[in-house]
C-alpha cells in the first residue's frame, strides 16, 4: 500500500518533470532549423504560437545591426516560424544599394548546404550560415530610415 510520502514525492515529481524552463527565441530559432542570429541579442521578449505557428518578437525599439548589408529591425518583429523557414515577415527591412527594401521571408532549404536565402520582394538573396552563428548587436536607431534610403531630419537651415 502507498502511504502519504510516497504519494507526495510522487507528485512532486510529476510537478517538475512537466514545468519546463522557458527557452530563448535564439533557441527557438535553432529548434526549427533556423540559425539563432537572425534575431539581435537585444531582444526584450517574444510569443510563439505553437499551434499556427505566429511568432512576435519585441525589442526596445527600432535598432540598426549588419549581415552582409544593414539590416533595421523595428520594435516588433512579426513571422510565421515553421521548420526551416520564416513566412510572411514583417518589421525587417535590408539595405540593398542605397534602397531599404522589407524582407519578405528568410528560409534554410538545406543546412548542408552552408546556406540560408532572403527573400527582399524583387530579388532572393543567398547568404552564408557562418554570418549568422550568433546573435548580432543592434544598435538604435537614430533618425528615421525611409524606404528611399535617405535619414527624415525635418528642415535644417543650410549656410
Amino acid at each position: 500500500m502507498i502511504n502519504l510520502v510516497q504519494i507526495t514525492i510522487l507528485i512532486t515529481i510529476l510537478i517538475y518533470s512537466t514545468t519546463s524552463t522557458p527557452i530563448t527565441v535564439h533557441e527557438l530559432l535553432k529548434n526549427k532549423g533556423l540559425p539563432q542570429g537572425l534575431l539581435p541579442k537585444e531582444v526584450k521578449s517574444y510569443e510563439f504560437n505553437d499551434q499556427n505557428g505566429l511568432l512576435n518578437v519585441y525589442l526596445d525599439g527600432p535598432c540598426l545591426t549588419k549581415f552582409d548589408n544593414r539590416v533595421k529591425f523595428d520594435s516588433v518583429v512579426r513571422a510565421n516560424l515553421t521548420f526551416g523557414e520564416l513566412l510572411g515577415v514583417e518589421g525587417l527591412t535590408q539595405e540593398e544599394l542605397f534602397i531599404w527594401l522589407p524582407v519578405k521571408e528568410i528560409s534554410v532549404n538545406d543546412p548542408n548546404s552552408g546556406l540560408i536565402l532572403f527573400d527582399i520582394g524583387m530579388a532572393q538573396k543567398q547568404l552564408s550560415l557562418s554570418l549568422f552563428e550568433d546573435p548580432p548587436t543592434c544598435k538604435p536607431n537614430q533618425g528615421n530610415i525611409n524606404y528611399s534610403g535617405r535619414k527624415d531630419r525635418g528642415f535644417t537651415a543650410e549656410r
